[in-house]
């Protein structure tokens, strides 16, 4: 079995495939933003979750008096006439939607399925990232992919002819099958301008913090959070387990909290207590997890933070 052609076809492909990511992954020239990112945009630039996008938008039209939320709940305002982003638009209908003539209902209540966020949402707030000048697309148009996926049948080819449906001509297929339809579904891609990577970047500062998302549905009633951290005597670590009732960002946070110009805090709450704990996190279980998540964490609590997450529940 003489795999020298085959071997040589995909080497030949791999390198087609990362000169072409190379050169699109270049920066190119743009003009500086036309315009103050909206907090949504700044979210799905981050990497926060789509549940975090659409909730970052329900406090953009709030605070423009098209929404009035308190606490954890929400109701509609008076109808406005200011023209609205398209996202915006999408957002507005799902919440009248899903209120369906209701005075008010829970936040957690109007928060669309994934799947609809990923699908209607994410795509919006995206091409309003990239009218914005702070993201941009890798590939022109689809014929990169495109190409890049039918050059596959090449390598494959030579694989099979070679090899048969031996171990060598299964994984050739297999690994095909997978990378042409990862470039076919990644589409264009979606790429940050330099613009924006200083506008997600983790020395920039938090979208406003008056956006307060929290969850009662653990029998927690919004109000009281102890500080991270206790002077009492007691074990150097300690299991914590609960539903995640509020998570927030401090800006420029006092020497010794956290790295960069960010701590980044989770309330937890145990179901029973009067009382939600917070917790000092890295700025990535900040972006994992979301209120309505459960989790079991390990925990300093003499500091505070969290060491590790020894489990973790999707709510959404």
């Amino acid at each position: 079995m003489d795999l020298v052609w085959p071997v040589t076809a995909w080497a030949l492909w791999t390198a087609t495939l990362a000169a072409a990511f190379k050169v699109s992954s270049r920066d190119r020239p743009r003009a500086a933003p036309r315009h103050e990112a909206p907090p949504a945009v700044v979210e799905l630039l981050r990497g926060m979750r789509a549940q975090e996008v659409f909730h970052s938008a329900l406090f953009e039209l709030a605070g423009r008096g098209w929404l009035t939320i308190e606490d954890d709940r929400l109701s509609l305002a008076p109808l406005r006439q200011e023209p609205l982003l398209p996202y915006e638009r999408w957002v507005l209908e799902r919440v009248v939607a899903r209120l369906a003539g209701k005075p008010y209902a829970p936040v957690m209540a109007v928060m669309p399925e994934g799947s609809e966020l990923d699908g209607g949402l994410i795509p919006l707030v995206r091409q309003t990232a990239i009218d914005l000048g702070l993201a941009r697309r890798r590939w022109p148009t689809m014929i990169v992919p495109v190409l890049l996926a039918a050059g596959l049948f090449i390598p494959w080819y030579a694989t099979i002819s070679a090899a048969g449906l031996s171990w060598p001509g299964m994984i050739a297929t297999m690994v095909s099958f997978v990378a042409g339809v990862g470039l076919l579904m990644a589409g264009r891609g979606f790429l940050l301008t330099p613009a924006g990577r200083e506008v997600a970047g983790p020395e920039a500062e938090p979208t406003d913090p008056g956006q307060e998302w929290i969850f009662t549905g653990s029998g927690w009633h919004g109000a009281e959070i102890e500080p991270p951290g206790s002077a009492a005597p007691g074990p150097k670590r300690q299991e914590v387990a609960g539903y995640v009732v509020k998570h927030w960002a401090v800006a420029d946070p006092a020497p010794g909290t956290a790295s960069g110009r960010c701590a980044y805090y989770v309330a937890v709450h145990d179901g029973s207590s009067e009382k939600a704990r917070s917790f000092l996190v890295t700025q990535g279980l900040y972006q994992d997890v979301l209120p309505g998540d459960h989790v079991r964490l390990l925990v300093r609590p003499h500091s505070g933070t969290v060491v590790r997450v020894l489990a973790h529940e999707r709510h959404w």
